[in-house]
């Protein structure tokens, strides 16, 4: 409820259920993460809500409490992870793969991680050519998988109990991608994804399932997704905030802080290298060169080569 002179948000009561389509690197360090703070192995480092605080009044009245205790936000207690990805292994497995915990401490949270299982993946070769799994969702139409997306978010939440839930975006990275009509309008979009519209993007199937079910997504990619008047129609009608064009962490959020540094002083630079720790499979899946072309501009590019 809102007035000219405050804003009411509601309490933040019972568990938070975290949806992550891709559970990779990225998003087992995360959960792992959170897991190590709620069995005292660990402090919420890096964490906005959980250690940034905020100033209230003038700066000589010492008001800065933290956001977390300011912002009714649910506790990491309250959190519980689910998701989807084209591989079968746990998150105990995933994270054992991806190698960036330390194996001492990753041992010590085997058991909670083993826990989570990923659903069977939306999944287009096209989008992401350099990986393939199994662990995939087969329908007739890009309805049909969005309708089973939606049956896992019911399933999820009845197992859980959870009292809301958040999608965030954890995948791949997918070809360079631009709007196209069927990304106009809800209506056409609906209609793209009954007749399987190569146009749809599986990030798009994704943010179409959590929105219809009345859950918010973040976009952790630099992807589409929900950057077209259809989505944003389907997310104003639906009332629900959608956010992110990339996470932009380590060596991404370093070059994003540096660049504009060497810009403003003139400073030129004839390459960069970095090393992407985080990003695992993110590097096989960026050796394709489509990934930041569009389709039309790679066939060109590959009738160019016959």
């Amino acid at each position: 409820m809102t007035t000219k002179n405050s804003v009411r948000i509601a309490p933040a009561d019972g568990k938070l259920g975290v949806l992550l389509p891709g559970i990779g690197a990225v998003s087992t360090t995360f959960i792992a993460g959170v897991e190590a703070v709620k069995c005292g192995l660990g402090a919420p480092i890096g964490s906005l809500t959980q250690l940034a605080t905020v100033r209230l009044g003038k700066r000589t009245e010492g008001r800065t409490p933290l956001i977390k205790d300011f912002v009714p936000l649910a506790k990491l207690e309250d959190l519980e992870f689910g998701g989807w990805d084209i591989y079968e292994d746990s998150a105990y497995q995933a994270a054992r793969n991806a190698a960036v915990l330390d194996p001492a401490l990753l041992e010590q949270l085997r058991a909670p991680l083993e826990k989570i299982h990923p659903m069977e993946a939306v999944f287009d070769q096209d989008y992401v050519r350099n990986i393939r799994g199994p662990n995939l969702k087969e329908a007739r139409t890009k309805m049909d998988k969005a309708a089973m997306l939606m049956d896992d978010i019911r399933q999820f939440q009845k197992r859980t109990g959870v009292a809301r839930t958040v999608m965030v975006w954890c995948g791949s990275t997918e070809v360079f991608h631009r709007p196209s009509e069927v990304h106009q309008s809800l209506k056409a979009f609906e209609a793209g994804l009954a007749n399987n519209d190569p146009e749809i993007a599986p990030s798009q199937i994704y943010a179409y399932a959590a929105l219809k079910m009345g859950v918010p997504y973040a976009n952790g990619a630099p992807n589409l997704t929900t950057d077209t008047p259809a989505l944003l129609e389907l997310a104003r009608e639906t009332n629900l905030p959608i956010c992110g064009k990339d996470f932009k962490t380590g060596q991404t959020f370093m070059k994003t802080l540096i660049a504009p540094g060497l810009k403003a002083r003139m400073l030129g630079m004839s390459g960069w290298f970095s090393t992407n720790i985080l990003g695992n499979r993110d590097g096989e899946v960026l050796e394709d060169p489509g990934s930041f072309k569009s389709k039309e501009e790679t066939k060109l590019s590959v009738l160019d080569q016959i």
